[in-house]
């Protein structure tokens, strides 16, 4: 099924003579494959128009991967990014009839007796799922949204294919073990098939909302939960403007400026503060309210997809983000191994050094045209050499960043990220260790803390009883390593001491440049038995020592 897959990959990126869109400077063998293209007629139609219908044909995967490339116009020239936004809520609907079946066996009631009414035009259709509107009978507006039938099976296709391709990264190329490429690949499985649980998204929004409940920042629908099951969920209706609707904005007079700065502020707020990141922020999941266009709130939906770090890794983050841009180069590659992102055996000078070299020319530009993403990039070049891991965990974070970023420059070209997230940091570590919030952290862990108190005199005094016995079998333990180092030892004296007896014999018995009257009384008064005899004689007397 993989391979049949593959095929299909090929006759689409054939289809649509995708090779027009690749650089010259590709692999030999990549050019042998591709002049097979040369046989397909070129489509009467945009390169943007191609790479974005051929993203359609092939699934879920790839329509993710358009979106995320639509976010990039500083990356990807403006006509393509132009076609592929239409990815985000354009692709093409299955059936009316289908989209009904599902939603009355998931529910149990036919549409009628669930809604006061209900739309048989879908109001998106996007990569995995539809959306169709509709009335509760106590009137309030809703948005039905259920998965793709037959979905997954195309999913499980893809997601075997990039393991095959994964697992031959890892083993054949030397950044491949470094990179973990299987490991991302498994991560990207759990991630894309928990988007296909809506029951899942519907948890996931729900504790979004809660987090900004009554935010000026950030609204999130609510979900009706008596009409949400794994296939099918049923939310609150929003209205408002596409955040990519650039026309609309102006036309209503948005401060754009402060909507990108808004756009970056929820994404610090939702990493460091609540830990609990939108991690699918393309444009169009993303709106904008009407209500107050000079101080503009934005509006999320499609919460499928959702990140979370390790509080270690939170702390690190925020020192290298405050670190980098401060120029401290040494606290950064000091920071790289302490949070074990490289190994413990780099030396931090090297490290240091390599890393002023890449950020220093980016540095020396003007804080809004510094792109975190080719500060990321720059980095990832200089890895090879510290062997730097991938951290699969901070992959999410990464592209989410990366959303932000595109997102923020299509919005206000001039915007400068720093100023917005250099004093979030600074607040965000100020309070980490603030007396008030070590305070919180002791009355979060306090009853677990005296919960186990009352054990800790008995392990004090188990551990005390313990010592003798470990100092016993650390003895032990010491003999028997110094025995088995002499029995090595003897071992290798044996191997040494038979070769050079056997090396004698044989130029004793062939060297005739030798000793004469040696070779003359080894002939006449010693049989080869007899030297035999002498040399396991001088062996036992050799080892007996």
């Amino acid at each position: 099924m993989v391979f049949l897959r593959l095929l299909k990959i090929l006759r689409v990126f054939a289809r649509y003579r995708l090779d027009q869109l690749l650089p010259a400077n590709i692999p030999f063998g990549a050019r042998v494959l591709l002049a097979l293209f040369k046989f397909f007629p070129v489509p009467k139609m945009t390169r943007g128009e191609c790479l974005r219908r051929a993203c359609e044909d092939l699934g879920p995967i790839f329509v993710k991967f358009g979106q995320l490339l639509s976010t990039r116009p500083d990356l990807v020239p403006g006509d393509i990014v132009l076609e592929l936004n239409h990815l985000q809520d354009n692709v093409a609907p299955f059936a009316n009839e289908e989209f009904q079946r599902i939603v009355e066996t998931s529910l149990g009631a036919s549409v009628d007796t669930i809604f006061a009414s209900y739309d048989k035009a879908p109001l998106a259709s996007a990569s995995v799922a539809q959306v169709h509107t509709a009335v509760l009978k106590d009137g309030r507006e809703v948005v039905i949204k259920v998965v793709r039938p037959g979905i997954e099976r195309v999913i499980d296709q893809d997601i075997e294919l990039l393991l095959l391709v994964a697992r031959w990264v890892e083993k054949n190329t030397l950044d491949g073990k470094r990179l973990h490429p299987v490991e991302i690949v498994e991560d990207y499985r759990t991630t894309i098939f928990d988007e296909l649980d809506l029951q899942r998204e519907a948890a996931n929004a729900s504790q979004l909302r809660r987090n900004f409940l009554h935010s000026p920042l950030l609204y999130v629908p609510e979900i009706y939960w008596d009409y949400t099951r794994s296939n099918v969920l049923v939310m609150e209706r929003i209205y408002g403007i596409p955040v990519t609707d650039i026309n609309a904005l102006a036309a209503q007079h948005t401060d754009m400026k402060k909507l990108a700065e808004r756009g970056v502020e929820i994404f610090f707020t939702q990493v460091f503060e609540h830990n609990f990141f939108h991690a699918d922020m393309h444009p169009g999941n993303i709106f904008v309210a009407t209500k107050n266009p000079q101080l503009p709130q934005y509006i999320a939906v499609d919460m499928a997809i959702v990140g979370s770090l390790t509080r270690e890794d939170q702390y690190y983050l925020a020192r290298n983000l405050l670190a980098m841009f401060r120029r401290d180069y040494r606290l950064v590659a000091e920071l790289h191994v302490q949070s074990g992102w490289v190994p413990k055996t780099v030396r931090v000078e090297e490290l240091e050094a390599a890393i002023r070299t890449v950020c220093e020319p980016i540095f020396e530009k003007p804080l809004k045209e510094i792109s975190f993403a080719n500060v990321l990039l720059s980095l990832f070049r200089t890895a090879r050499r510290f062997d730097m891991e991938v951290q699969p965990q901070l992959v999410l974070l990464q592209k989410t960043l990366l959303n932000i970023e595109g997102l923020g420059r299509q919005l206000y070209p001039d915007l400068d990220l720093w100023v917005t997230a250099h004093p979030f940091l600074e607040r965000w570590l100020k309070n980490r260790f603030h007396p008030k919030s070590l305070w919180g952290e002791l009355k979060r862990y306090a009853p677990e803390w005296m919960e186990k108190f009352p054990q800790v005199p008995d392990l004090i005094f188990n551990s005390l009883q313990q010592l003798p016995l470990i100092s016993q079998k650390l003895d032990a333990l010491e003999q028997d390593v110094s025995r088995r180092n002499v029995q090595q030892h003897r071992g290798r004296r044996k191997l040494i001491a038979l070769v050079a007896f056997g090396a004698a014999g044989y130029f004793l018995y062939r060297d005739t440049q030798g000793s004469a009257v040696l070779r003359d009384w080894l002939a006449t008064d010693l049989s080869p038995a007899g030297v035999a005899l002498i040399a396991i004689g001088l062996l036992a007397l050799w080892f007996r020592k």
